[in-house]
């Protein structure tokens, strides 16, 4: 039995959603394209967090915006490793 791709999204009710077949279909591509946007935006995000972290005037306000903003995005990337780790080949 194949085991399903884990897609860089969730079902309205929060539930993760997976694909099966080959890996070469459309929705494929799609989550592998999706996958990528959520790697850079993340990786454009932890710019963001050195800098205002290297701020000496920081509001709670912006802190919170950063936390919540960096909680949505490691989530993502925990996803995408996931999905990633799943379809490694296991034979050395």
């Amino acid at each position: 039995m194949t085991a399903g791709r884990l897609l860089p999204w969730t079902t309205a009710e929060g539930r993760p959603c997976y694909l099966v077949g080959d890996g070469t279909g459309y929705v494929s591509r799609l989550a592998d394209d999706i996958e990528a946007v959520q790697l850079d935006m993340a990786d454009d995000l932890l710019g963001h967090a050195a800098a205002l972290l290297a701020e000496r005037r920081v509001t709670s306000a912006e802190l919170r915006y950063l936390a919540l903003r960096l909680t949505e995005s490691l989530r993502d990337v925990k996803r995408v490793a996931e999905s990633r780790g799943a379809r490694l080949d296991p034979s050395p």
